[in-house]
């Protein structure tokens, strides 16, 4: 597949995910209209006319919005623009006359909106509410936030069905106000479409993507579910913002395009197996906020349309960039292309004296007695997200603005990780960690037109508090944002579903006069992905995992009682210490009991060794890289080694880089190890720091049955 990125339509203010939408096609062959909206509040829609964008309208800014969708009466095209901005919902014809403005009276913005026909479906942070001709019909409070909504078509189930994306890796299918079911998902999908923009055949199958770049097909029926395909994430990728289906192809067949927040686009056709499979891919240089597939640009000729979070609208065309060229005969652009470059550069001249004179200007305003400094606004996107394949969060950072530098400052212990994407020039400070917990300082330099910055860290399970972002863009005068994450104390745990009951579990109980919303306070403050909002009902329980060890952790608990279980000591030891804490300061006294099981210690000891035999083994083999290949320049070859140290050899690269990625990782298994026989005799009432050191010499001479009975024997 031939595809370049070519044409760049137009430029809007920054935008949020799934706010540009092409309009239906007035014949077979003619080109589509485009309808961008912004956080300015301003809605752009317009044509290509010879290669240049025509506006059709443009409304005047207001509130930011948040959401864009096609709708208009069943059976007709589908070209009148719904927007979303704070809690109300406009409505514009084709032409940009507004015939409607309802308020929908909710506390929180709509952040995800479904339009069929007179029905109007609308998603807030955890409530969903549907209308039909602006008249409330059913509303549902979701167990945590709500990403995206789809509908499944009335015509195949008699009744339109909404389908939640929710941020607990469920998806939830609604019945007038109630939940029909729910459907687990790999990861917290963060966008929902229906495949072939209908649904499909039968209407039943619906396309979602997930914070962590994963990808996958459900058929959805009245009362279960089925996946017919998922795409991990094994490149790893960006996290999936935007979906469509388009032949772009030309063979017949719907195809797959896909946004991601690091910019890749991605097109996935299918094969005789009905499988997808990657036939094309494009990196830009923002993320993906919306992709649609089209005739835009050229009568006859498809495109893939994206819009990035700056507020860029441009497209990747099928249509042919070059001229041919005969034998001996150089490759010429066609005179439209050559019209097109020389337009594009006395525009960019134009603009480029107009930043001559803006700054020259403020030069003279700073200097008079008058002048008064206006702190120039910013808009930042950032993303601090666990990724369960590497046990380390992901912080994205994209700014409207080239990034100038990043000050990155914790107080807590972090190590940073390489990211193959971050070219920035990093600078470590020397940190005073003692009287002031100052862990890390580190400042990033920015090339010139970095607007995305990528890093990433793993922290200490135990250990929590604050790591702040202070991101300053290129801009005059000089200014800075600071953005805070929270480091909690069970920071590498991640949500899920089920856990296996018959592994040997150590519980902690609470009890006390505490309300259902203080504990729930409590168990957010010490585990990620718990909703902020205290759950319905009167008890609950969650599920986590450990991403690093892959042990469990079960939370239960409602007003006056806790109780949590977990197969890792040390987790329960970090509840206990956190949770008294926190229920201290809030002059909450607290009866806590916990039961110990002695098996969890060996059953977590064998969780850790393959991660352990493997680093071991890992630095061995580094350290013997160096010697190997003198003698491999001495003998002239490597044909005398043993197969073993031929096989180091080779694969000396992948091992160095392997070795490079993990930081301080052997030290992480020796803490945790360190960890979990301290907590074991701190339950039994046994001081056991003296022992460390004779831990550490049975861990350099490393082997499991040692490493067991010194944990009996102690």
């Amino acid at each position: 597949m031939e595809k370049e990125l070519d044409s760049l339509f137009f430029f809007v203010g920054v935008i949020s995910q799934k706010t540009m939408r092409l309009l239906p096609a007035l014949g077979r062959k003619a080109t589509q209209k485009v309808a961008v909206a912004d956080h300015d509040g301003v809605i752009t829609c317009f044509g290509m006319k010879k290669g240049e964008a025509v506006p059709v309208f443009k409304t005047l800014p207001g509130q930011k919005i948040t959401r864009l969708d096609l709708g208009g009466a069943l059976g007709t095209p589908q070209e009148k623009i719904f927007v979303c901005a704070g809690s109300e919902v406009k409505g514009y014809t084709k032409k940009g006359k507004q015939f409607l403005s309802f308020e929908a009276n909710l506390t929180e913005s709509i952040n995800a909106m479904h339009v069929s026909g007179a029905d109007l479906f609308v998603c807030a942070s955890y409530i969903y509410n549907h209308y039909c001709d602006c008249k409330d019909q059913d509303y549902y409070l979701s167990g945590d936030k709500i990403n995206d909504i789809v509908c499944l078509p009335a015509e195949n189930f008699g009744r339109i069905v909404p389908v939640l994306a929710c941020q607990d890796r469920v998806l939830r299918v609604l019945q007038g106000s109630e939940l029909v079911y729910d459907i687990e998902v790999p990861g917290p999908p963060s966008v929902l479409e229906l495949y072939n923009r209908d649904g499909g055949t039968n209407g039943e199958d619906v396309l979602y993507g997930t914070v962590d770049g994963k990808l996958g097909l459900i058929k959805i029926t009245d009362s279960s579910s089925s996946s017919k395909w998922e795409i991990d994430n094994e490149k790893k990728k960006g996290g999936v913002l935007c979906i469509d289906t388009y032949d772009i192809l030309g063979d017949g067949v719907k195809d797959i395009l896909v946004g991601r927040d690091d910019g890749t686009v991605e097109v996935y056709g299918f094969d005789s197996s009905n499988e997808p499979s990657l036939r094309f891919e494009h990196v830009l240089l923002e993320s993906v906020t919306s992709i649609q597939g089209g005739c835009v640009g050229k009568e006859s000729y498809d495109e893939v349309l994206t819009a990035t979070y700056t507020g860029w609208v441009t497209g990747l065309t099928t249509e042919p960039q070059q001229a041919e060229a005969g034998p001996g005969e150089e490759v010429k652009m066609s005179r439209e292309t050559q019209n097109k470059v020389a337009a594009l550069r006395a525009e960019l001249e134009q603009l480029q004296m107009k930043v001559v004179q803006g700054r020259e200007k403020y030069q003279q305003t700073a200097q008079s007695s008058t002048a008064v400094s206006a702190m120039p606004v910013f808009s930042v996107n950032d993303k601090f997200t666990l990724c369960q394949d590497d046990a380390s969060y992901s912080l994205t950072l994209e700014v409207q603005t080239a990034i100038d530098n990043l000050l990155l400052q914790s107080d807590v212990p972090i190590d940073l990780l390489d990211v193959d994407k971050n070219s920035a020039v990093v600078s470590f400070s020397e940190c005073d960690s003692e009287p002031k917990g100052n862990f890390l300082l580190v400042t990033y330099r920015c090339q010139a037109n970095t607007t995305r910055l990528e890093l990433k860290v793993r922290s200490i399970e135990g250990q929590y508090g604050t790591l702040q972002a202070y991101i300053t863009p290129r801009l005059q005068p000089k200014t800075c944002q600071v953005r805070q994450y929270l480091i909690k104390p069970l920071s590498l745990h991640q949500r899920t579903h089920t856990i296996e009951q018959d592994r040997p579990m150590n519980t902690l109980s609470l009890v006390g006069q505490f309300s259902f919303a203080e504990i729930h306070s409590w168990v957010l403050f010490c585990l990620p992905e718990v909703p902020e909002k205290t759950p319905a009902g009167e008890n609950i329980t969650f599920y986590f995992q450990n991403t690093f060890l892959g042990t469990q952790l079960e939370a239960t608990y409602c007003k006056g009682e806790g109780h949590f279980k977990s197969d890792n000591i040390s987790t329960i030891s970090i509840l206990k210490d956190v949770l008294s804490k926190e229920a201290t300061k809030r002059k909450n006294n607290l009866d806590i009991s916990y039961d110990i099981n002695d098996d969890s210690v060996g059953h977590t000891l064998k969780m850790i060794h393959p991660k352990l035999e493997y680093q071991l083994l890992l630095a061995k083999k580094v350290q013997l890289i160096d010697a190997l290949k003198e003698l491999q320049v001495h003998e002239g070859n490597a044909d005398f080694l043993i197969p073993e140290y031929r096989n180091i050899l080779d694969e000396s690269a992948y091992l160095l880089e392997e070795y490079k990625k993990q930081p301080a990782h052997l030290e992480r298994l020796y803490g945790m190890i360190t960890d979990l026989f301290i907590d074991k005799f701190k339950f039994k009432g046994q001081n056991v720091k003296t022992k460390v050191s004779l831990l550490l010499e049975v861990l350099d001479n490393y082997d499991l049955d040692s490493l067991m009975n010194f944990f009996n024997e102690a």
